[in-house]
């Protein structure tokens, strides 16, 4: 299950609070770390939406060969990502 943006911003905030108030970092004056940590946390959660995106492009490219062939666009969205994510050597 996806989470929504402003729970991932809220996640970020809150994470960066508990660090501070534990004593765990020291954020400089002026820097927004909690925007920072935002951004990669939420670029991490559109990789799988941007891997399927990019799986569906190369599909299309051979819907007319996997029709004569009878192969699966279910079975083929699998490989075809599995492969992805493991020559990327990605955790989703």
């Amino acid at each position: 299950m996806a989470l929504r943006r402003e729970y991932v911003r809220l996640l970020s905030t809150k994470i960066v609070d508990e660090l501070i108030k534990q004593e765990m970092i020291e954020v400089p004056e002026g820097l927004d770390l909690a925007d920072q940590l935002f951004q990669v946390m939420d670029e991490e959660m559109t990789l799988e939406d941007k891997i399927n995106d990019e799986v569906r492009v190369l599909l299309n490219q051979y819907q007319d060969q996997m029709r004569q062939s009878g192969a699966s666009y279910q079975e083929m969205f699998k490989l075809i990502k599995n492969k992805l994510v493991k020559e990327r050597k990605l955790v989703l």
